[in-house]
């Protein structure tokens, strides 16, 4: 008999579960017949201590330990890898690189403004005369989007969970301390339902009557160019703007682009706009000397927070037995380890973990 559901089988719903699986039987409701198919699968693989909102960087510096040395049989090898962000001050946004450097200075390893012949070394194709100053972000990493989700799910299991696909929840009672799932896949039940369906998750709150969190999902559009012939970026760190109108990043031979878009959009399974796609690629065409010819793969994702940007983790206050770990923003991957053990300290009772226990104010759900 299971103590815990977990509606939502992305990074979220898995983190959720592989924490709360310590504690009891676990089953993962999971809507698509292989989790993971929306934002998770979607990722652009970083780990960053220099973006978001205060809770979010102190969640995402919180779970770095998990990452960097990660438990036995969680992944073959530690997820993450050195990689640097180089932010360019571009023509207009002058008054933005103290606010950038600045936002900067807390992170573990703090952001350093560099000269403009290091930042030619770091990314040799980049036109001199297309910005003014450079600051330095050493500390972000790629991550292993594949192996971390992987690794929470085969914990899950591992521990006597089950992960249920094709079971979209149409229905969610509480009856005599149970909440009972109507699902595809079956009817499921256990005392605790944990919220963790993304873009879905004010849907799955409304099915248990608890109030929304305000969520909305925003569409980020990101694609895969060709490089030319001969040329390796594989060791450039990770290029934007510091007003975060672009981003470009070495991924599988190419360069990932993305031109930052943040369009509201209702849950579902979105798809790039071709016109995004090329505004990523002319802006990262305006700071390089060099033509991208060729665009391999377009795709988009969700990144769903609510209107304080603030994730929205811990016990509804009005409802019963049912819990959130929702709105992460695009943070979901280098948030989930933190995330993750907040949620299901509360959820059992425990008390936050001590790194967290400032945040828990700010993370509990919106009435």
């Amino acid at each position: 008999m299971d103590d815990f559901l977990v509606v939502g089988g992305g990074i979220a719903g898995a983190a959720a579960g592989w924490f709360l699986a310590r504690h009891g039987r676990v089953t993962l409701l999971e809507a698509e017949r292989v989790p993971g198919a929306h934002s998770t699968g979607r990722s652009a693989a970083v780990f960053s201590e220099y973006y978001g909102g205060p809770v979010v960087r102190a969640l995402t510096s919180a779970g770095r330990a998990f990452y960097t040395d990660p438990p036995e049989g969680f992944s073959a090898a530690a997820p993450l890898r050195p990689r640097g962000v180089l932010a360019l001050e571009t023509p207009g946004r002058e008054g933005l690189f103290e606010q950038a450097l600045a936002a900067g200075a807390d992170a573990p390893e703090p952001a350093v403004e560099i000269d403009r012949s290091r930042a030619l070394e770091l990314c040799p194709v980049l036109r001199p005369e297309s910005f003014g100053r450079a600051l330095y972000r050493p500390g972000v990493c790629d991550i292993d989007v594949d192996a971390v989700h992987r690794g929470f799910l085969r914990g899950l299991r591992a521990a006597g969970g089950t992960v249920a696909t094709g079971a979209r929840v149409g229905s969610l009672e509480r009856r005599r301390g149970r909440w009972y799932a109507a699902t595809p896949a079956g009817e499921f039940s256990a005392p605790a339902v944990v919220d963790a369906a993304g873009a879905w998750a004010d849907e799955v709150a409304r099915l248990a009557g608890a109030a929304p969190a305000g969520l909305v999902p925003r569409r980020r559009t990101a694609a895969v160019a060709e490089l030319p012939p001969g040329l390796d970026a594989s060791r450039w760190p990770m290029v934007c703007d510091v007003a975060d109108t672009f981003y470009a990043k070495p991924e599988s031979g190419g360069l990932l682009l993305s031109p930052v878009d943040a369009a509201p959009v209702p849950p579902g399974d979105v798809r790039p706009d071709d016109l995004d796609v090329a505004v990523a690629v002319h802006r990262f065409e305006a700071v390089a000397a060099l033509r991208l010819r060729h665009v391999r793969h377009a795709w988009a994702g969700l990144r769903t927070s609510p209107g304080d940007d603030v994730p929205v983790i811990g016990p509804d206050p009005g409802v019963p037995g049912f819990h959130w770990l929702a709105g992460l923003g695009g943070y979901g991957i280098q948030t989930a380890p933190a995330a993750g053990a907040l949620l299901a300290a509360l959820a059992v009772g425990d008390g936050p973990p001590p790194a967290l226990a400032p945040l828990v104010p700010d993370l509990t759900p919106r009435p």
